[in-house]
């Protein structure tokens, strides 16, 4: 992706956890007391995987398996206080210099599988007028990896695929940019397909020349 190109760029869109923040901690602990509740093992590897990038009720059902018990979870799930979670979301280092620096050069944007806890959690860590639009699991009928959150942004904004530049960090974030036809940016993920890989907020930084 040549410097020629990023010129043409309108909108810089966000994936959350793992990209603006590193959820490891507050994911784990979120699910864990799911399962904890129902009588269950903490999550396994690959469990915690799967939730780190799918929306919450996809989650839920996947780390529960039984039809009954995910009924049961869900309505628990909305009903817990997520407030102490958000407290062990770690700010990625550089994305408010970073946020900062986009204002006013190009608009923001996050398309996220959390669901309503995205708001709450912009708001904790006083991003909440940082971005220009917030497109999460539930503006849409299909999350990622289905591009309808890429698709919501372009058409807010009133851009093509190609005036976008979407930065995530897992392979629904990949495959999402892909079926959008937006230009994707790997955060610290080398596995994925890319036209850029960063390991830093700060690059988008030098790249973006804000």
């Amino acid at each position: 992706m040549d410097n020629g190109f990023m010129k043409n760029i309108k909108v810089i869109a966000f994936d959350c956890d793992g990209v603006m923040f590193d959820t490891t901690q507050a994911n784990t602990a979120f699910y864990n007391r799911i399962l904890q509740h129902f009588g269950k093992e903490p999550m396994s590897p690959d469990q915690f995987k799967f939730v780190h990038m799918h929306t919450p009720a996809e989650s839920v059902a996947h780390i529960l398996g039984d039809q009954d018990l995910i009924r049961a979870a869900e309505e628990y799930r909305k009903n817990v206080d997520y407030q102490p979670f958000i407290r062990l979301m770690e700010i990625e280092p550089g994305l408010k210099s970073l946020l900062k620096k986009l204002r006013g050069r190009y608009h923001t944007a996050i398309a996220t599988n959390r669901a309503e806890t995205i708001h709450r959690v912009l708001a904790a860590h006083g991003l909440e007028n940082d971005f220009d639009l917030v497109v999460n699991a539930l503006d849409v009928k299909h999350p990622k990896p289905h591009p309808e959150q890429l698709l919501t942004i372009l058409e807010h904004f009133k851009i093509s695929a190609a005036q976008a530049l979407y930065v995530g960090d897992s392979p629904l974030d990949e495959a999402a940019a892909r079926a959008a036809g937006v230009p994707f940016a790997a955060y610290d993920n080398r596995s994925l397909g890319a036209g850029l890989h960063i390991r830093h907020l700060r690059e988008l930084e030098k790249i973006l020349a804000v």
